[in-house]
């Protein structure tokens, strides 16, 4: 059975979406820009204190979802621009533990929602 999550602890959709779903004990989580949850304001203009936001989004929203990030099994980062990744593998790299890292995918993009920096989106079991 499915179940809709929404959680204020996270960026509100704008659009058609859910910011996740579970599926049995699956989470699949939209892609988290870096907006603040409260103001909808973009946070930072830095590749790294976007990446901050995007996980903390990404934690919030799995955490809200009744899991954590070590049970984060795939993500996928979309990335303005491939010259910021060590940067952002940096940052990514705090949000995870060593020996526990989700598989993940990387693409550069031409452009992101708001112009931001960086997208993330996540599959996490419960």
């Amino acid at each position: 059975m499915r179940k809709i999550i929404s959680t204020p602890k996270a960026p509100a959709a704008i659009g058609p979406y859910s910011q996740a779903n579970i599926y049995g004990n699956m989470i699949f989580a939209s892609g988290q820009i870096p907006l603040d949850p409260a103001t909808g304001e973009i946070v930072g203009t830095t590749i790294e204190e976007q990446t901050h936001q995007v996980l903390t989004n990404v934690k919030n929203l799995v955490e809200a979802s009744g899991s954590s990030m070590d049970k984060v099994l795939k993500t996928t980062v979309f990335i303005k621009n491939m010259d910021d990744f060590a940067k952002m593998n940096a940052i990514y790299a705090e949000y995870f533990k060593e020996g526990s890292y989700p598989s993940r995918s990387a693409v550069e993009v031409a452009r992101l929602p708001k112009d931001v920096l960086v997208e993330i989106e996540t599959i996490a079991y419960i």
